[in-house]
């Protein structure tokens, strides 16, 4: 599918509503994507990649975080990967009574969701929204870097990787155990013959 072609060509231009995505309790964009409150946070976060919620392709990460909007659910961010298709065919969104601005939507290259949108045109109070790539968090997921916890049991950190040295030295071990083992079987044999005679 190419980048400049109209892959909304489909899709209605009067009730579209990829972007009503108002919560009627709105409690923090951080928390709903990372699991933790803004309050909470600190400068040690883990860095936390940004996929689509569809077809896991990777559309970004928290070191291009330009912001959220709350009240919308939406993030911001600089920049995106190559996954995230911006089209060229802009439209009118009136954002809130009274707001009309232009945007152009974003698009997963993988399954052709739209995430979100680019708003080309704003009213002013609504500039610092201008130029930001402006995620829907209803069609991503995130995953914080660091936060995996299952490890296999047996050695840890500690165990050293089999190579060919150390595995042509446990097979010498084995086969001196094997004819030590052999011995010992041979000499008992020789004790209890000498018993019974």
């Amino acid at each position: 599918m190419a980048t400049g072609g109209n892959f909304l060509a489909n899709s209605p231009k009067k009730g579209y509503d990829a972007y009503e995505t108002y919560i009627e309790d709105p409690s923090s964009v951080e928390e709903k994507l990372f699991g933790h409150s803004a309050e909470e946070s600190d400068d040690k976060d883990a860095p936390a990649v940004f996929f689509c919620d569809k077809c896991k392709l990777p559309v970004g990460d928290s070191l291009s975080w330009d912001g959220s909007d709350d009240k919308r659910n939406h993030i911001h961010l600089k920049r995106v990967t190559e996954n995230v298709l911006v089209s060229k065919d802009a439209r009118l969104h009136e954002d809130s009574k009274g707001s009309p601005c232009i945007i152009v939507d974003l698009v997963c290259r993988g399954c052709q969701t739209v995430l979100g949108m680019i708003y080309k045109s704003t009213p002013i109070s609504m500039d610092h929204k201008r130029y930001t790539f402006c995620f829907m968090v209803a069609k991503i997921g995130s995953y914080e870097l660091g936060t995996a916890s299952q490890m296999l049991s047996g050695g840890g950190a500690n165990r050293q990787p089999v190579t060919l040295e150390v595995r042509d030295d446990v097979e010498r071990q084995l086969t001196e155990m094997k004819m030590m083992v052999l011995s010992m079987a041979r000499h008992l044999e020789e004790l209890e013959v000498k018993d019974k005679a």
